[in-house]
């Protein structure tokens, strides 16, 4: 009888395979020191209140925001990353669970200062930097807290909000518990006939199984039960856009879609452009889907036939030295600075590369102002493992660039431009492989393999954008949606996306009911921007280089000092027009060129 590999235990662990965190803090202790001191400090913060009109004023308040800000940070930051490492150890849980609660303190402290910011007369800010040098730095930060000035409520309003946020946020809530507490599949068989009780983390299996009688069941089955709850699930996911929508209204937005753009200065037309632009190429994911019917072998082709691979290989085992080496050759394009800093991350202890007895799941890049930035890995050995580690190492680098050149109020980068540093790297990555491949049944993988990200990250984020659009006009316009509506918007817009040869099959009409990001309003949207802005770097370094390299870079390192627009735009990415989006799928014709080629 073969013996059980067990997990091995944190203390296990190569120190040469765990991230540094006591570069942070030497240990617990220390922590306990520091946020005594933040607690001494974050309260003194509230002597400011009533204060803000004059330059002087301002700047203490700013200056000590700062250091209580980035105190709260590093605090935070190791507190989780410790928590992380082992989430059994009751130790590191208390320290994440002191520090979470405290954040929510300090928020507290300073809640009276955008709305008294906001009371200043117009121009009196202007006015003030001019008279004190030392506040130029704030400028953008203050400037784009004043340009909301027309969507913010007085303070009164913004805390009758506040005091009202958990039930604004209860629809995603309720949707969270059902789904992932109180729901339970039934049983299906595997490619063995053995009975297996289908949930969602092993459902993205069995979709993908070559018997096709297996991801059929698991599909009717997923689908079927999210239909005996359409009713519950109709009213979580209305409520949770008619409360947006009166966010939207009372904040004074003249709809739902630019209460959330508008914030971050990206104009409606960028929402629109991914929209029309993906409208107008659909030819070429019809063309993907009849390809793929054709190799597949299949007479017609359902919508549970999408996620399996075309081409089966071997799972390679790659070391996690062999990782590193591949992804400096995928990245080489970025310069020898670059690469030096990802080499620096890798000997200094950024990453946590192993499993471990209680580590937390999944990868993330994290860390702070005052620290060098973290990723956890949990590495297994695949090629989806090296995928990951260029990902993090994406963010990571970014991160590392902002904060060495910006201040610490800029050293964050929105959302919009968040994904794009890690998914250039991995377009680099794919590019790399692909072109380095011999073995024609590996590339074939490899080519497919990039075709499904553009599918799955472009084509079908879009589409759950146009749905999210449709929905949240209709309900705008005092439309009630029924589960039959929800299901006949979502039914045609598969028949639209996929094009004639699919066979739309019933059981997707409900797949609405199980995205959790139509709870996070217009958000999947930028999936796509941040994709077709990561493909236009990827592919301006690899044939312009030096000169792409050194616009990218300038990217890297403007943080959030400017709007994502515009910091894009600089960098030579202007998602204001079609073009990138149009770049990207003439990437996915040039692989549907290369997979017809191969065949």
């Amino acid at each position: 009888m073969s013996e059980v590999k067990k997990l091995k235990t944190r203390d296990a662990i190569d120190s040469n395979y765990k991230w540094n965190v006591d570069k942070m803090y030497k240990n617990s202790e220390e922590w306990e020191e520091k946020f005594k001191i933040l607690k001494s400090k974050a309260p003194q913060i509230q002597k400011f209140s009533g204060k803000l009109g004059t330059a002087k004023e301002l700047l203490c308040f700013l200056e000590s925001n700062d250091d209580i800000e980035r105190l709260l940070d590093k605090l935070l930051v190791y507190a989780h990353l410790r928590g992380d490492e082992d989430t059994g150890n009751a130790k590191f849980q208390v320290l994440k669970n002191k520090i979470d609660a405290y954040a929510a303190e300090v928020s507290s402290f300073t809640a009276f200062f955008i709305p008294e910011l906001l009371l200043l007369p117009i121009g009196a800010v202007d006015e003030e930097i001019n008279k004190l040098p030392a506040l130029k730095v704030y400028e953008f930060y203050l400037s784009d807290i004043i340009s909301q000035k027309e969507h913010t409520l007085d303070a009164e309003g913004e805390k009758l909000l506040a005091s009202v946020s958990d039930c604004l946020n209860a629809p995603g809530n309720i949707f969270g518990m059902l789904t992932n507490a109180d729901m339970t599949f039934p049983c299906i068989k595997d490619e063995k006939g053995n009975e297996i009780e289908l949930t969602e983390g092993n459902y993205s299996n069995f979709i993908k199984s070559k018997d096709r009688c297996v991801r059929k069941d698991a599909f009717d089955t997923l689908f079927g039960t999210y239909k005996n709850f359409k009713n519950t699930l109709t009213a979580s996911l209305t409520s949770s856009i008619k409360n947006f929508i009166f966010d939207a209204k009372i904040r004074n937005y003249s709809s739902s879609l630019e209460s959330s753009l508008k914030p971050n200065n990206i104009p409606l037309e960028v929402y629109d452009n991914v929209v029309d632009t993906i409208n107008k190429n659909l030819s070429s994911l019809h063309k993907y889907v009849s390809l793929k019917k054709k190799l597949l072998g299949l007479s017609e082709i359902h919508m549970y036939d999408l996620y399996v691979p075309i081409v089966e290989v071997e799972q390679e085992h790659i070391e996690y030295e062999d990782a590193v080496k591949i992804a400096l050759y995928a990245i080489k394009p970025l310069g020898e600075e670059y690469l030096n800093i990802f080499k620096e991350g890798i000997n200094k202890g950024w990453v946590d590369v192993f499993q471990n007895k209680g580590k937390r799941s999944g990868a993330y890049s994290w860390g702070c102002y005052d620290s060098m930035p973290y990723v956890l890995l949990n590495y297994n050995y695949q090629l989806n493992d090296v995928s990951t580690l260029v990902h993090e190492m994406g963010h990571s680098i970014h991160s590392y660039y902002s904060r060495k050149n910006q201040p610490s109020i800029y050293s964050d980068y929105e959302l919009f431009c968040a994904e794009v540093a890690s998914t250039t790297n991995e377009c680099l990555l794919i590019d790399y492989l692909i072109k380095n491949e011999k073995d024609k049944k590996k590339r074939l993988f490899l080519i497919n393999q990039q075709l499904e990200g553009i599918r799955t990250t472009v084509f079908r984020q879009c589409m759950f954008a146009e749905f999210e659009k449709t929905t949240h006009e209709k309900i705008e316009q005092g439309t009630p949606l029924s589960p039959e509506d929800l299901c006949q918007i979502y039914h045609e817009l598969n028949v639209r996306y996929f094009g004639e040869e699919m066979v739309v099959d019933e059981g997707i009409d409900m797949e609405w009911s199980r995205i959790p990001h139509f709870y996070n309003d217009f958000y999947v949207y930028q999936y796509a921007t941040g994709f077709a802005a990561a493909n236009s770097f990827s592919k301006m370094i690899v044939e312009d280089g030096e000169n792409a390299v050194e616009k990218y870079i300038g990217f890297l390192k403007s943080g959030g000092s400017d709007y994502p627009i515009s910091i894009l735009k600089k960098a030579g990415v202007d998602m204001s027009t079609p073009k990138p989006l149009e770049d990207t799928i003439k990437r996915f014709d040039e692989l549907l060129a290369m997979l017809e080629k191969e065949i």
